[in-house]
């Protein structure tokens, strides 16, 4: 990696967090870890309203590759998340975040998938509506693909009892 990509992601970084800072959308809070290090992001998320993850905030970790725009971050949510498109370890599974380029399982179309002109804002917009209208066509958890299809209630309540988990209520 030639020394200038690092130094362009992390001015990129900066502005995006400056700008999240001034402009944060509602239920959304992010930023780097640590001033050392712009490439490890925490944010949290509040659960949409009117839907199962209402009352609910999420913490997740995002990683920036030092390429970054070019690449996506990945992002994990580092609580119990039961969702059709948030892997078990958490690893959000969403079109935006998938590399650059034409889909390999032709599910996706190229704009949708990540581009440069994306931003941390747009990542965090796009799993809050994630969130209240989950995907269940290319589910990354199974389970909760399934419960979400076959048993709507079912599923409501396995994420309000895992929203008052992460709450510690």
């Amino acid at each position: 990696m030639s020394r200038g990509m690092g130094s362009t992601a992390l001015k990129r970084l900066m502005t995006e967090y400056r700008e999240l800072t001034l402009h944060a959308p509602e239920g959304i809070v992010a930023g780097p870890v640590s001033e050392t290090n712009f490439f490890e992001w925490e944010a949290l998320i509040e659960g949409p309203q009117d839907t199962p993850y209402e009352g609910g905030i999420f913490p997740a970790t995002l990683s920036f590759p030092k390429d970054y725009p070019l690449s996506p971050p990945v992002m994990k949510f580092t609580c119990d998340m039961f969702h059709p498109n948030i892997y078990q370890d958490g690893t959000v599974c969403i079109s935006i975040l998938h590399a650059p380029g034409d889909d390999p399982n032709m599910y996706e179309s190229s704009s949708e998938r990540w581009s440069p002109v994306q931003s941390v804002e747009k990542i965090l917009l796009s799993v809050l509506s994630m969130l209240a209208e989950p995907n269940d066509e290319s589910g990354a958890n199974i389970d909760a693909c399934k419960v979400w299809r076959a048993n709507r209630k079912e599923f409501d309540d396995i994420v309000r009892s895992t929203v008052r988990r992460t709450l510690g209520v």
